[in-house]
């Protein structure tokens, strides 16, 4: 096998890592949104049973407390692998570029792309 061969094959590879990792990033996102629609959902309700608007009984208020706990766990989890998703596409990206430079072009058909 030539050396362009292989870097083909190691382009195709990371190719597919930086499709891998987008998966990631997007699932992710779909995470982090969920979690802060359910922070400021529990929010909400913890604010209004504080000052009076709505009644919760202990376990309602005590479970609208464990949603935000839960919630901020689930951003914080997701923010980080997201974050280091991205950093991992990046350097797969430059990787990428890196090796497309040192694939031997060749110039196919006549002047100007014509036969």
């Amino acid at each position: 096998m030539n050396d362009d061969t292989e870097l083909r094959e190691e382009i195709v590879g990371l190719e597919a890592e930086i499709e891998r990792l987008a998966e990631v990033i997007e699932s992710c996102r779909k995470f982090i949104l969920a979690a802060k629609v359910a922070i400021a959902l529990a929010g909400i309700m913890i604010a209004a049973a504080l000052f009076g608007g709505i009644t919760l009984d202990p376990a309602a208020l005590i479970g609208a407390f464990g949603i935000v706990l839960g919630s901020v766990v689930v951003l914080g989890s997701n923010s980080s692998t997201s974050a280091q998703a991205e950093a991992a596409t990046k350097a797969a990206e430059l990787r990428r570029s890196e090796l497309i430079g040192k694939i031997d072009l060749r110039l196919v058909g006549g002047r100007n792309g014509g036969g």
